[in-house]
């Protein structure tokens, strides 16, 4: 059974979830492009404050390192996570964009 098989037929995808952002990042306007980034910086926050509280052992010493890449992988998967919807924030802030862009 390959994966495409094993994804059940009910689970909503990314463009059901918000439609907004899961289109390519080059057709997003600014706005909505600023609350991607800014939801991904969001994720990235939570996901690091996690994996410095889960990541290692009592007494177990770090590798040389281990800080930066850990820091890329928090950062590859956050932005990964924004780009496919997230939590939803920044299609909240994308809904609301509109009716205040120009004012200022």
């Amino acid at each position: 059974m390959g994966i495409a098989n094993s994804i059940s037929p009910g689970a909503a995808s990314a463009a059901t979830l918000s439609p907004q952002l899961a289109s390519p990042a080059a057709t997003l306007g600014r706005g909505a492009k600023a609350a991607r980034e800014f939801e991904a910086h969001l994720i990235g926050s939570m996901l690091e404050s996690m994996e410095k509280t889960f990541a290692t052992l009592p007494g177990e010493d770090a590798m040389p390192g281990a800080d930066n890449y850990n820091y890329l992988g928090t950062q590859a998967l956050s932005e990964a996570l924004a780009a496919k919807g997230g939590f939803g924030i920044a299609a909240m802030i994308a809904r609301h964009l509109p009716a205040h862009e120009g004012t200022g």
